[in-house]
């Protein structure tokens, strides 16, 4: 049973009785200026008890948000492209320790023949820049060039010995394995395989169909980053973002290069960029979340086995590209750490937040799901989004309370 959410402060939606804590913490986003446009959604045991969203897809024009807008993920797209390799895991069709070189033979040069795919799943490869060949509208385009430029590329550092976020990479080097294995990017796969048998309107590489409805997305303002955040680390990740030499640089803004033109959302989505331009709104990323954890209307997507894999500690501590401590599971970032707080998922939990300021998270023991998908940037640099923490904490708490 469903209650109507009062419509104030622009919002609309229902949820659950004992779930009126997430409708307050959103509506609080709205009333504090920080939030533009966004929706919530919420599952619990294979349904949904929350499905929420307010403000505006464009504030420019005055198109609402509405129940089916999409939005730009940024690096959530990252668990997204992931939930290919684990359905090819569940097949047997992929083996966790087996070398990626094993599936895509290339991919051995330059010393990266002992990498696995749980060391790329868990961010250990070694292999995050890009900027000797970076990554151009072009070369997404046609997709090929950036394949190659991976095969070719030298580890950062000696793989499984340390870990780094994987910005730019990540997706491209899951999505060539999954090529390799099924003859299907990860966009195809994921439609055919996850998208279709759920429902989703989750989307890497975005159909033109499904412009209209494409939110516009707000860029985060870089007085906006820095306020309020923990001084020193703020100033040691940008220092290493303005510096070229730096591997911080060379991981993120080096290993990319887009023109006022090709760097525009609206083109972008349209490619398969499956590190950073999947598309979705935030009850397809729930039920996303919702159907890794449990079952979703007769779909599971990674049984028990996988999931304590997913969400076992394979990598923590100072993280070489994001200069910060991070953990990380398999394919999911995990708490406790400035990206991603205890209070924002417990101990157990997974999931990952964008630079958009979208955040998913799961919950195995509960059965517990839920997306938060806003249209604006995120506003802080070195920590998990204040309008993205206020609403997870409030899904925990109600969740608790459920039982």
């Amino acid at each position: 049973m469903t209650t109507e959410v009062e419509e104030t402060v622009m919002v609309r939606g229902e949820c659950a009785p004992g779930f009126e804590d997430v409708a307050r913490a959103f509506e609080q986003n709205f009333r504090d200026g920080t939030q533009t446009g966004a929706g919530v959604s919420v599952y619990l045991r294979g349904r949904e008890v929350v499905s929420l969203w307010g403000g505006f897809a464009d504030e420019a024009t005055g198109r609402p948000w509405e129940q089916d807008t999409l939005a730009v993920l940024a690096s959530p797209t990252k668990s997204v492209a992931a939930g290919a390799l684990f359905v090819l895991i569940e097949r047997g069709l992929v083996e966790l320790d087996a070398p990626v070189a094993r599936y895509w033979p290339e991919f051995a040069a330059a010393g990266k023949e002992a990498v696995t795919v749980r060391m790329l799943l868990a961010q250990r490869s070694g292999v995050v820049a890009l900027d000797k060949s970076p990554i151009t509208y072009e070369k997404l385009r046609t997709g090929r060039p950036v394949v190659e430029a991976l095969a070719a590329a030298r580890p950062e550092w000696v793989p499984g010995t340390a870990h780094g976020y994987h910005a730019m990479t990540f997706g491209h080097m899951v999505s060539e394995v999954v090529r390799r294995v099924t003859g299907r990017s990860v966009g195809r796969f994921f439609a055919d395989e996850i998208a279709g048998p759920l429902g989703l309107e989750c989307f890497i590489g975005l159909p033109e169909d499904r412009l209209p409805r494409l939110a516009t997305m707000v860029p985060s303002k870089a007085e906006v980053l820095m306020d309020g955040g923990a001084s020193d680390q703020v100033t040691e990740l940008l220092a290493a973002l303005g510096d070229p030499a730096s591997l911080t640089f060379r991981a993120t803004i080096g290993s990319m290069s887009f023109d006022a033109d090709t760097g525009d959302d609206t083109k972008r989505v349209r490619l398969e960029n499956a590190s950073y331009d999947g598309v979705a709104n935030a009850a397809s990323l729930a039920r996303y979340f919702a159907a890794l954890v449990g079952e979703v209307d007769g779909v599971r997507l990674a049984g028990p086995g996988l999931v304590e894999e997913i969400r076992r500690v394979h990598s923590a501590g100072r993280c070489r590209t994001m200069l910060m401590d991070t953990s990380w599971g398999l394919g999911m970032m995990l708490p406790d750490g400035p990206l991603y707080p205890a209070s924002a998922g417990p101990l157990g939990s997974f999931g990952l937040a964008g630079a958009t300021g979208s955040f998913a998270c799961a919950v195995p023991e509960q059965q517990l799901a839920f997306a938060y998908v806003p249209s604006g940037g995120s506003h802080v640099i070195d920590r998990l989004d204040p309008r993205a923490r206020r609403v997870a904490e409030a899904v925990h708490r109600s969740a608790a309370a459920a039982g």
